[in-house]
């Protein structure tokens, strides 16, 4: 009875780390978006995650909703200084999320200051 139960332990605990590390490490898309940042926040009751939303559309009607690692502190840090600029980020999709990490499954790794195509600055040339 003993060595079925340490078996049975030992095969719940390697399935359950095998699960969480596929959760965490494989991801299901990479890309890129851009848009207008309207939202970056800390949230949460007991698990604090860095939350926030971009508006890809001139209505507000297409919002990409994505969540950010605490490691990513450089990221966190830019993000707070673009609110409300247009951005381009980069990111990776996981299968599920883990409830430590963020709400979405879309996860930022980079984000970058873009000019915006609905504000188009033009030079004027002194001739």
């Amino acid at each position: 009875m003993k060595k079925f139960l340490t078996i049975f332990i030992s095969a719940v605990v390697l399935i359950a780390v095998i699960y969480f590390s596929f959760i965490y490490f494989a991801t299901f898309s990479e890309g890129v978006r851009s848009g207008e940042l309207i939202k970056i926040s800390k949230k949460g009751v007991l698990v604090k995650t860095w939350e926030g939303e971009i508006s890809q559309g001139i209505s507000g009607a297409q919002i990409f909703s994505f969540s950010v690692e605490k490691k990513n502190k450089q990221v966190i840090e830019d993000l707070k200084n673009f609110q409300g600029h247009y951005v381009k980020v980069d990111y990776i999709e996981r299968y599920k999320t883990l409830f430590w990490l963020g709400d979405t499954k879309y996860f930022i790794t980079k984000v970058t200051q873009e000019d915006s195509p609905h504000f188009r600055t033009k030079t004027i040339k002194n001739e």
